[in-house]
């Protein structure tokens, strides 16, 4: 028991000493500054943690000027770079550095920035060493047991309340005393029967009555318990009774004889039976040739005027295209159907030849123009319209402004623009009936009546850029910026000032993405006389529109993003800009306009250029690119100055993950979620959200099949078509798989180059398949796939939700295991460091004992084996 209270008076004294220590330095000068020290840096100033810093000596002084030439020499990369203000105020020339083992102050070192302090922390520990010493000189105190004495009892209140829990009765008690004759006991008693009615006070009827002394409510009680139960308020309209068995015999009625020959003779029932005898056989005929064994749940609430049950997944073959007038063979290469009028479609049709092959036919190729087609579900043999253009188009898109623009990118670099406005009226399939409402049908290619006799219609372009300062390689993305912004040559974004579309965005695989707008340079200023003539001296051909004169041969882009210039050292081949979804929602006023209205809104495109421009602060410049190697980057086209030029450069790649292990094929954002984007590249899929820095929401596994195109599902959020080099269509459902197709599907014998849904009606949809022959297919979407669940929208943004915190949670076990890693090679370093040291003495007994357990060892073999003795090898160890 002494050694006890010695110890713990021991610990009494070491904890108040230590609080001395601490709160002598924080009470008078709280300059404690943390810091961590890497091991590099203890290395350097000789304070490596178990060798320099001990349990005796945690603390050591460092030299002012040895801290000041490590942040000369390592610069921000110096540990001591968070206190360099404080180490440069310190008055003095050496600094007290302590090891925080404890991790008191939050980190494993701390500096004292004051004198006063570190004088308080040496003196404190100098005044612990001392106590140490002379511990043992100390006298013990004797402790003596003093009992106990008793006290007169306080009263505090506690009276009232035990008198309020004590239990009183609150009802009177009521006395009865039952008395009787002397004479009476014992006496003999006879019994009779009598009515109980006719006696007085024989009969008395005690019924229930409401007591008013066991009414009271009460109003408090106090109750203790650990855990509540659960209640639940059930209902039902079933009684319940007691379960019984119960069995009932009988016998079928029959007619007795004289009733059998007496309703054989009735004429009544004879007329009953001949009327109702035809409408019997009828409903039993029926019953024969329905189907008994269907499943009338399946067809419950079934809409009229689908094409096709639900329980249909497959996608029906519903009419296709092919260009019989050309001479050579030639593929699709991009697809579009019109945004305005139903029923037409757009391909653009390439040469299938490789580069070499394009070299060596040049000259024959430039015989055969290269052809954008309409084609129109009430003439699938002649095309609507051919615009021709210098080379083959292998993108182009519709004006979101006015559809009878038309801008491609050639495989020469080229941008080309078109204006089809005068011929309007010729691919229009709309017919107004008397009424004035304009109805738009599609009937089954069988039902057609094409016109044999009629012409096609070539349309020239009406302006060309400029091949010396457009693209060096193939274009393959071209998209039309929003009519509600503007960009000028350094990417900043302003108001757009005519409020149409006016600038188009392109890529290549020339480490190229340039920005074009299709306005004037500069304001027009009054012509000159000598001007005057120059334009009347140039000839426009009678066929070709003259709104887009300004730019023919002319046309160079506003900026560009290229490599060696800028930062951009990838072949970008598909790009997503975040407003592209709003170029497919086009308005209703739109439509009036194009259709109503023939004011062409690009006619005087000059109008606009004397308005200031207004910037837009929170607009997101940020995009996504894939490239040629399989990558995806998410990059912005704003520039900024380069801190050692002066020029404006493009800014570095947010992110760049190397994903495909093929060209990206397909970069487009969800219809639903703005946030979400799909890319298709290689041999497999990935989608991906906007603002997740750490990876693909969903990687595909590698497909047996190279994928070429993809796209998402209008009306479903969880469905998206992708095509193979095979012929093959795999339809994803991430509401029923999200590791395979829920489907596939054979569409063709070759490679399919493009994808592109269309929604012709609430309970009609189509889907445009194209194929490296040149043949477009247009299926028909069933009824399972065009219609969305209920609730299908907020399941698959859990999902994606679900997936952003699997990153989170894996990129959080990621770091851990490097944590971890590197703390195992550092214990690893310090027991190679520990061997390494050992002493000849250590390493001699070590060998000893090694050699000691060999010879053991064999002495058991030995006598196991029958070879020696327990005795003879005794006598060895001896000698």
């Amino acid at each position: 028991c002494k050694y006890k209270q010695q110890k713990d008076r021991d610990r009494q004294k070491e904890k108040h000493t230590e609080r001395n220590r601490t709160e002598g330095i924080l009470g008078c000068h709280p300059e404690i500054y943390p810091l961590v020290l890497t091991t590099k840096t203890q290395e350097i100033f000789n304070c490596r943690i178990d060798e320099d810093f001990t349990d005796e000596m945690p603390y050591k002084i460092i030299k002012k000027e040895d801290i000041f030439e490590d942040l000369r020499n390592r610069a921000a990369v110096s540990d001591f770079h968070p206190v360099k203000k404080v180490i440069q105020e310190y008055p003095g020339n050496e600094l007290l550095l302590v090891y925080d083992k404890d991790f008191k102050y939050g980190l494993n070192f701390y500096i004292i920035g004051t004198e006063e302090g570190k004088e308080n922390y040496l003196n404190a520990s100098e005044v612990q060493e001392d106590q140490e010493e002379y511990k043992e000189f100390i006298p013990e105190e004797i402790y003596t047991y003093i009992p106990p004495v008793s006290k007169p009892w306080v009263s505090l209140g506690s009276e009232k309340e035990i008198e309020e829990e004590s239990v009183k009765k609150s009802t009177k008690q009521v006395t009865y005393m039952i008395s009787r004759k002397r004479s009476e006991f014992g006496a003999p008693i006879t019994f009779r029967d009598q009515n109980a009615s006719s006696v007085k006070d024989a009969y008395i009827e005690c019924t229930a009555y409401p007591d008013k002394n066991f009414t009271l409510k009460q109003l408090e009680k106090n109750v203790g318990m650990q855990a509540v139960p659960q209640v639940q308020d059930t209902s039902t309209q079933t009684k319940w009774t007691y379960p019984k068995n119960a069995s009932t015999q009988y016998y079928a009625r029959e007619f007795s004889e004289e009733e059998k020959e007496r309703l054989g003779q009735s004429k009544s029932l004879t007329d009953f039976l001949n009327n109702v005898s035809t409408s019997v056989e009828i409903a039993l005929q029926q019953n024969e040739i329905t189907n008994l064994f269907i499943d009338d749940w399946k067809s419950l609430a079934e809409e009229e005027g689908t094409f096709g049950d639900k329980t249909n997944t497959h996608l029906k073959e519903y009419q296709s295209f092919t260009d019989l007038h050309s001479q050579m063979e030639k593929m699709i290469t991009c697809v579009s159907w019109h945004p305005t009028i139903y029923g037409l479609i757009v391909v653009s049709v390439a040469v299938r030849l490789s580069f070499e092959e394009r070299v060596h036919f040049s000259g024959r190729l430039l015989l055969q123009p290269s052809l954008i087609l309409f084609w129109s579900f009430s003439d699938p043999i002649h095309p609507q319209l051919m615009l021709e253009s210098p080379d083959d188009i292998f993108c182009f898109k519709f004006c979101p402004s006015d559809p009878n623009i038309i801008a491609g990118g050639c495989i020469n670099g080229q941008i080309v623009l078109w204006d089809i406005t005068t011929y309007a009226d010729r691919i229009e399939s709309t017919k107004a009936d008397g009424g004035g409402n304009k109805k738009t049908t599609l009937k089954p290619m069988f039902l057609l009546e094409p016109d044999g006799n009629k012409e096609a219609t070539y349309i020239r372009h009406c302006a060309v850029s400029s091949i010396e300062s457009g693209h060096r390689s193939v274009i393959t993305d071209i998209h039309w910026l929003a009519d509600t912004f503007e960009i000028n040559r350094f990417g900043s974004v302003f108001e757009n000032r005519n409020e149409i579309c006016c600038q188009l965005v392109t890529c290549s695989a020339d480490c190229t993405i340039c920005f074009w707008d299709i306005r004037p340079l500069k304001t027009l200023t009054p012509t000159l006389p000598t001007e005057k003539k120059k334009e009347e001296s140039i000839e426009i051909p009678f066929d070709v529109p003259s709104t887009f004169l300004h730019l023919d041969l002319s046309w160079k882009p506003l900026t560009r993003l290229s490599k060696g210039e800028t930062n951009l050292d990838h072949c970008p081949t598909k790009i997503s800009l975040s407003e592209e979804q709003l170029l497919y929602k086009i308005s209703d006023k739109l439509l009036d306009q194009t259709k109503v209205t023939e004011v062409n809104l690009y006619h005087n495109l000059e109008a606009g250029l004397a308005n200031l421009l207004k910037p837009i602060d929170d607009f997101c410049t940020k995009f996504f690119v894939g490239t040629e190697e399989g990558e995806v980057i998410y990059t912005d086209w704003k520039m900024e100055k380069d801190p050692d030029t002066g020029r404006m450069m493009a800014k570095k790649p947010k992110s760049l993950y190397s994903v495909h292990d093929g060209p990206v094929h397909t970069v487009q954002r969800s219809p639903f979620y703005n946030d979400i984007i799909l890319t298709v590249g290689g041999w497999n899929v990935a989608i991906w959200k906007e603002g997740v820095m750490s990876g693909p929401l969903l990687q595909t596994c590698c497909a047996a099949k190279r994928y070429t195109a993809g796209h998402w599902s209008l009306t479903r959020p969880g469905v998206f078509y992708i095509g193979r080099e095979d012929g093959y269509i795999d339809v994803w459902d991430l509401l029923e798989k999200t590791h395979e197709p829920a489907q596939s599907q054979n569409i063709c014998i070759t490679m399919i180059t493009y994808i592109e849904p269309w929604t012709f009606s609430a309970k009609q949809q189509f889907i445009a398949i194209a194929d490296y022959y040149g043949t477009l297919h247009i299926l028909e979407i069933p009824w399972t796939l065009s219609h969305p669940s209920t609730n299908e929208v907020s399941s698959v943004n859990y999902y994606f939700e679900r997936e952003v915190k699997h990153l989170e949670y894996v990129e959080q076990r990621r770091s851990i295991r490097e944590q971890e890693k590197k703390e195992m090679e550092l214990e690893m370093e310090k027991r190679k460091h520990k061997t390494h040291h050992k002493s000849k003495e250590q390493m001699e007994a070590e060998l000893k004992m090694d050699y000691e357990s060999y010879l053991e060892l064999e002495k058991i073999t030995l006598i196991g084996l029958g070879l020696a003795k327990a005795s003879e090898t005794s006598h060895m160890e001896m000698m």
